[in-house]
């Protein structure tokens, strides 16, 4: 089984390097892009699948998040939007663009292993922490 491609639009070179890691951790394939047009150009090269996702830095400056969406979610694919802070009007505008989810980037932060798996339909790696494994007892 081929493993699923998390791809990350973001300007934020610090939240995008997190992401990018969370989705790595999962076992997926990732690629960052910080414009609207070469992330298009790679969903028309090679189309997203249904475990696919991609992920969008909503707060952006470089680029329209809400033009981004509706444009990768045009070609199918599944899309998170992700935005600065709890924002009702923002989130049903990026839903309405297309997005299967928009969640404040303080949620990946808080759960992102989590919210990545259940999106990309991979199992969540068991903790790793010192209290979990045994170690330093």
């Amino acid at each position: 089984m081929t493993a699923p491609r998390l791809l990350v639009l973001a300007d934020d070179l610090i939240w995008s390097t997190r992401l990018e890691g969370q989705g790595r951790t999962l076992g997926a394939t990732v690629q960052r892009f910080t414009a609207t047009e070469p992330l298009i150009a790679a969903l028309a090269a090679e189309p997203a699948t249904p475990a696919d996702l991609v992920a969008i830095d909503a707060t952006a400056r470089a680029y329209n998040a809400e033009a981004a969406v509706r444009a990768a979610a045009a070609t199918g694919a599944r899309v998170l939007a992700l935005v600065q802070h709890d924002d009702p009007e923002g989130r049903a505008s990026l839903i309405a663009a297309g997005a299967v989810r928009a969640m404040p980037y303080r949620a990946l932060f808080e759960r992102g292993h989590a919210i990545l798996a259940g999106l990309l339909d991979l199992p969540v790696p068991p903790a790793t922490s010192p209290a979990t494994t045994g170690e330093g007892a």
